[in-house]
């Protein structure tokens, strides 16, 4: 098996980036209102030890990605990596948050924000692995 590093790479700092400005700009203040989350409690958080293990985390993913992709004799290109990262974001990701959120009962917002994020991650690090592996 070989492993494409460079794509896992840089799979794993699109998913960082994505977050940045998905819990920023985009929704970083409604996803802090559905947590119950203030400026003032944010600030006490230890961010470099968040960044540093969401990005060893999107590694992970990443490499788990790309194991998975070579897992299967199909040739990887655009279209079958999307389809892979979309059934991996919805099929799985989004429904295990459903169902954790509608238990511990969340605001159907948190579920949209995060379940979003995740989706939208695994699509553009299927679409990095379609264009580069």
């Amino acid at each position: 098996m070989h492993f494409h590093w460079i794509a896992i790479v840089l799979a794993a700092l699109a998913g960082f980036l994505v977050g940045g400005l998905w819990y920023g700009p985009l929704f970083g203040k409604a996803w802090m209102k559905a947590r119950g989350i203030t400026p003032e409690s944010a600030a006490g958080a230890n961010m470099a030890l968040i960044f540093g293990t969401t990005f060893v985390l999107n590694l992970v993913a990443a490499f788990m990605l790309d194991h998975l992709y070579q897992t299967y004799d199909a040739p990887l290109g655009l279209h079958y990596s999307l389809v892979v990262a979309a059934i991996i974001g919805v099929g799985f990701v989004a429904t295990s948050f459903g169902v954790n959120y509608l238990f511990s009962r969340q605001p159907r917002s948190l579920f949209f924000i995060d379940a979003g994020y995740w989706i939208t991650v695994y699509l553009v690090m299927g679409a990095i692995f379609g264009l580069l592996a």
